[in-house]
C-alpha cells in the first residue's frame, strides 16, 4: 500500500572454508523467507611458511574481497533495510590482527567498504602442524573437548614454541568470523561465541570460561584470548555504513557454521541432521538439560558441541567429506595430465559420477580417512577387496562414496540414533547437494527417510537466530 514501511531484512554471512554466501531474510506470513542469495568462492588457500605442508592456511584478504563481491551483488534496495547481521564461519581456526589496525574503511562504489590491514593468514581448521606429539607435550585442558591440531588454542601453543616473535607482532585473534564482527563494530577487544570458544579448546562450556589457570602456567599469552558471550545475543552495531547497509545496524556475535546450519532446517528433536560439505557431520540434539562429561574421551567418535539456549548437539565430526572426493579428482587430473592430457576438474567430477551411477554396486571397500580423524588422527585411507571386475572409474567412485558415508555411519551407528528416537535424516552440504551417488548411499545406509534441504544452510541460519 502507498506509504507503507518496506519490511525490514536480516543478513545472514557464512564464511565457510571454500566460499562465502550471503542471504537476505525478510519476513512474511509463514516466517522469514530468503528473498536474496549468493555465494562466492574465496581461492584464499596459500602455502605455509612456518608450517610447510602440513599448515593449512588462507588468505583473510581475499576472503574479505569474496565477501565484498557477495554483498555487492545483492540487491542495494534492500540491504539499506537491514537492521540486524548474523555472521556464521568456520570453527576451530584462528586470524591474528592488531587492534587498532585490523582494516581500513574505503569506499567501494557502493558505500563504504572495510579492507584488512594488519592481519596474519587464517590458520584453518584444516591446519596439520600440531603432531599427536607436539599436542601430547602440551597441558592437559579442562574441557569436554579432546584437542586437536587446527583448534586456535593448540595453533598459538604452537607459535609459542616455534616462531615467538610472530605472536609478539599481534594483540588480538579471533576465528575469521570474530575478525569480520570486530572490523563491523570496532571492538576494542574481540568477543567470541561459546560455541567458537570451545572450537578452539583450553575452554571450559559448563562455566563458559578459559582455562586461564593453567594457560598461564604454561606460559601462553592469554591477552590474546577474546571475551566470550552467548550465542544469540548482539556484540555491537556497525560503526560505518556498509555496502549500503545503514550504520548502527545490530550485529550478532559471531556463530559456528555447524551450529547455525543445523539451526536452520532442525525442528523436531526426532530429526538428525546429516552435513557434507567440505568435511562431514552427522548430529542429533540431546536431551534439555544434558551436560557433557567433565573430561573427554581421547577415543570418542562423538563430541558434544555448544548449541543454542544451553542445549547441545551430540556430533560424529568427521575430517573426511566432500575433500575426499576433491582429492580423488585431483588425482585424477593429474594422472591424465602425466599421460599427455588436459581435462577440466570440473569435467571430471561430472564423469566420475555419471560412471558411478551406471554401477550401482561395488565389491571395493574403501576407508576414506585421508585426512586422519581428530580420535585417530594417524589413521590413513585404505582400499581392500579388490577384484579386477571392480576397477572402472564407476566402481571406484561408487565405493568411495559409500566409504565416506560408512565413516560417518561408524561414528555415530544406526543402533544409537534409533534408541534416541531419531525417525528422519536431514540432509545437507554442497557436496550432498550436487552428488546423486553419495544421496543414493546415505539412503542405502540409513534406514530412515532422508529430506534434502538447500546449500546456503549456514548463512539462513545465522540470520534467523538474529
Amino acid at each position: 500500500a502507498a506509504g507503507r514501511l518496506a519490511p525490514t531484512c536480516v543478513l545472514g554471512i557464512d564464511l565457510g572454508t571454500t566460499s562465502v554466501k550471503a542471504a537476505l531474510l525478510v519476513g512474511a506470513k509463514q516466517g522469514q523467507v530468503v528473498a536474496e542469495s549468493c555465494s562466492r568462492e574465496t581461492q584464499a588457500h596459500t602455502s605455509s611458511l612456518e608450517a610447510g605442508p602440513q599448515g593449512m592456511e588462507q588468505n583473510v584478504r581475499r576472503i574479505i574481497r569474496a565477501l565484498n563481491e557477495c554483498l555487492a551483488a545483492l540487491p542495494q534496495q534492500q540491504l539499506q533495510r537491514v537492521t540486524h547481521i548474523g555472521i556464521s564461519g568456520q570453527m576451530h581456526g584462528i586470524v591474528f590482527w592488531k587492534r587498532d589496525k585490523g582494516c581500513t574503511w574505503t569506499d567501494c562504489g557502493r558505500g563504504p567498504a572495510f579492507e584488512p590491514e594488519e592481519v596474519s593468514h587464517l590458520i584453518t581448521w584444516q591446519d596439520g602442524r600440531c603432531s599427536p606429539t607436539f599436542l601430547s607435550s602440551l597441558p592437559l585442558p579442562q574441557s569436554h573437548i579432546n584437542l586437536a591440531t587446527g583448534f586456535g588454542c593448540a595453533t598459538v601453543y604452537w607459535y609459542l614454541k616455534r616462531s615467538p616473535d610472530f605472536l609478539k607482532s599481534y594483540d588480538a585473534a579471533g576465528t575469521i568470523h570474530d575478525y569480520v564482527v570486530a572490523m563491523l563494530c570496532d571492538l576494542k577487544k574481540p568477543l567470541m561465541s561459546v560455541q567458537n570458544a570451545a572450537s578452539w579448546g583450553y575452554f571450559n562450556s559448563r562455566n563458559k570460561s578459559w582455562n586461564t589457570d593453567i594457560l598461564k602456567k604454561s606460559g601462553f599469552p592469554i591477552h590474546l584470548l577474546p571475551e566470550v558471550g552467548d550465542p544469540g545475543s548482539i556484540a555491537g552495531r556497525t560503526i560505518s555504513a556498509w555496502h549500503g547497509i545503514p550504520k548502527g545496524a545490530k550485529v550478532g556475535i559471531a556463530l559456528g557454521d555447524f551450529q547455525c546450519s543445523v539451526y536452520s532446517c532442525l525442528t523436531e528433536r526426532t530429526d538428525a541432521v546429516l552435513n557434507i560439505s567440505t568435511s562431514a557431520q552427522l548430529t542429533i540434539s540431546m536431551p534439555p538439560g544434558f551436560q557433557p562429561p567433565e573430561t573427554p574421551d581421547p577415543s570418542s567418535t562423538v563430541t558434544y558441541f555448544p548449541y543454542f539456549n544451553g542445549d547441545y548437539l551430540a556430533v560424529a565430526a568427521s575430517l573426511n567429506g566432500g575433500n575426499v572426493l576433491a582429492t580423488f579428482v585431483d588425482m585424477v587430473a593429474r594422472w591424465t595430465e602425466e599421460l599427455g592430457l588436459r581435462v577440466q576438474e570440473s569435467a571430471i567430477y561430472t564423469q566420475i559420477i555419471k560412471a558411478a551411477l551406471a554401477q550401482n554396486d561395488s565389491k571395493l571397500s574403501v576407508q576414506p580417512t585421508i585426512f586422519g580423524e581428530r580420535h585417530v588422527p594417524e589413521q590413513l585411507a585404505s582400499v581392500t577387496n579388490i577384484a579386477g571386475s571392480d576397477l572402472s572409474l564407476g566402481h571406484v567412485t561408487r565405493a568411495l562414496c559409500r566409504g565416506i558415508v560408512e565413516n560417518l555411519c561408524s561414528m555415530l551407528p544406526v543402533q544409537r540414533l534409533t534408541e534416541t528416537g531419531v525417525r528422519r535424516i536431514l540432509g545437507s552440504g554442497s557436496a550432498l547437494a550436487r552428488n546423486e551417488v553419495l544421496r543414493q548411499e546415505v539412503e542405502r545406509i540409513f534406514p530412515f527417510p532422508v529430506v534434502y534441504g538447500k546449500d546456503v544452510d549456514a548463512a539462513v541460519g545465522a540470520a534467523m537466530v538474529m
